[in-house]
């Protein structure tokens, strides 16, 4: 839904495209990717939380990731080589960021070691692919400030939306060596930047929306800031178990729906 939204925010309307799919399979596989890397190096790692689905559903899993990975394949061969182009860099980074060099005897080294490193990748990556793909794809003449708003508030939305995943992840991540924002600042401060970047995501795209004149993506905007910052403000849904991989995943798509719907209503 963010493609799509990215699309909207062009000035082009919402359509189904091969790079679409490229993205959701690559998305799939991504997510998988180290878990099946952990199966044959670690499989430690996946007898706690939502890994272990892994060790006891072994055959499920390989199967989603064939399906995954001829998806992603499929939806390769369709695409324009502009596309293939703009995304090669966010696959590297991807790839590293799972496939890393050995380091010494501990175990292996890659981007996610670098000390607080990992939450601005996964931001980059999502960020650059979710809006760079839709404006090399059909809009490439399209206003160079317009699309580097788009690429910062794409940015700041998914990096406050990622920190209470670090949250999470803190006692995983203590262990496995990796220095995190939540590590250094607390928790309490961690969910504190959260929601001062959500502000900054906000402040920048009223500016930039009003200065485009485009009231129907502020509207849409203002619904997902607000309902975003109540994710992460109100303290009592925090341990519901779909709070991250449910609420948190959510407001990305509730965030491209609004603006989808607010665009159609813009057009009747």
């Amino acid at each position: 839904m963010l493609t799509m939204e990215a699309q909207i925010q062009v000035g082009m309307p919402p359509q189904w495209h091969p790079y679409l799919f490229l993205i959701f399979f690559a998305t799939l596989v991504d997510y998988n990717l180290h878990r099946l890397i952990s199966l044959f190096t670690d499989q430690e790692t996946l007898y706690s939380g939502k890994n272990s689905w892994v060790i006891e559903n072994k055959a499920w899993f390989y199967a989603l990731i064939i399906c995954s990975l001829s998806g992603f394949f499929y939806a390769l061969s369709q695409a324009r080589s502009e596309v293939l182009y703009t995304l090669l860099p966010f696959a590297v980074l991807t790839l590293f960021y799972y496939l890393p060099a050995p380091k010494n005897k501990r175990g292996f080294w890659g981007l996610r070691q670098i000390p607080y490193f990992k939450i601005f990748l996964i931001a980059l990556v999502w960020s650059g692919v979710t809006v760079m793909l839709p404006v090399v794809h059909a809009a490439p003449d399209a206003n160079r400030f317009h699309v580097l708003m788009m690429v910062i508030e794409r940015f700041l939305f998914v990096f406050a939306i990622t920190i209470p995943f670090d949250v999470k992840d803190m006692e995983a991540d203590r262990e496995a060596g990796l220095q995190t924002i939540p590590m250094h600042i607390g928790a309490e401060k961690s969910y504190q930047l959260s929601i001062w970047l959500l502000i900054c995501f906000f402040i920048l795209s009223s500016l930039h929306y009003l200065i485009y004149q485009q009231i129907f993506m502020l509207v849409a905007f203002f619904l997902s800031f607000s309902s975003t910052l109540f994710v992460l403000k109100f303290k009592k849904i925090r341990s519901h178990p779909l709070y991250y991989y449910g609420m948190l995943d959510g407001t990305m798509l509730l965030q491209g729906l609004l603006v989808y719907a607010f665009y159609w209503c813009k057009t009747l």
